[in-house]
């Protein structure tokens, strides 16, 4: 299923198995599309998919809380290099990130929740970091796949602006027409073939 279009913005997910432990909901894939590329591990058994729903409907229970302490309009190369080097403490506590120490700088980022994915589950293990920025009537999406050396593939840099309306009903549409889709499954009863 897909919510979305993948040239803008898209949900997509898979239902391979579903179970009826909410804290595990069902097996699959879960992947988000920004600017015309995928973030996340995009096969059959990628993931449990309860993080990935409930994370979903933690940001629709948030819309709009998750604004930047920084230039809005800085270049997502920036913000990706400075939320990279100050969210995995590979720079001095006195390196600055727009005007912010980095311990300030990353405490902005968690406060905000502009961390949208990784999620907590396994559905981004392809190294994929997707930033949620809201402002005003408008929503930033900046997406990318990070380096082994704790950096960000330029290749892989997408930056996307959308209008807040759209992009949380692309949100509910897709935790609407998940669980609709789950309900309907049939359940492996304990969680475990």
């Amino acid at each position: 299923m897909i919510i979305g279009s993948p040239e803008t913005s898209a949900i997509e997910s898979v239902i391979t198995e579903a179970y009826e432990k909410l804290s595990l909901r069902a097996l699959g894939c879960f992947v988000i599309h920004i600017a015309g590329r995928s973030y996340g591990v995009k096969e059959p058994d990628a993931t449990m998919l309860a993080c990935s729903f409930d994370e979903v409907g933690r940001r629709l229970a948030a819309r709009g809380s998750h604004n930047s302490t920084f230039p809005i309009d800085a270049s997502a190369g920036e913000i990706a290099h400075a939320f990279r080097r100050a969210g995995y403490a590979i720079c001095g506590e006195s390196e600055r990130f727009f005007g912010m120490a980095a311990p300030q700088f990353d405490d902005a980022i968690n406060a905000n929740r502009l961390e949208w994915a990784p999620d907590g589950d396994t559905a981004f293990d392809d190294g994929s970091y997707v930033l949620q920025i809201d402002d005003l009537k408008k929503v930033r999406l900046i997406a990318y796949v990070s380096t082994p050396d704790l950096s960000y593939d330029p290749a892989t840099l997408r930056d996307v602006w959308l209008r807040s309306d759209d992009f949380y009903d692309i949100l509910q549409n897709w935790r609407d027409r998940f669980e609709a889709e789950w309900i309907e499954a049939p359940k492996v009863p304990d969680g475990y073939e």
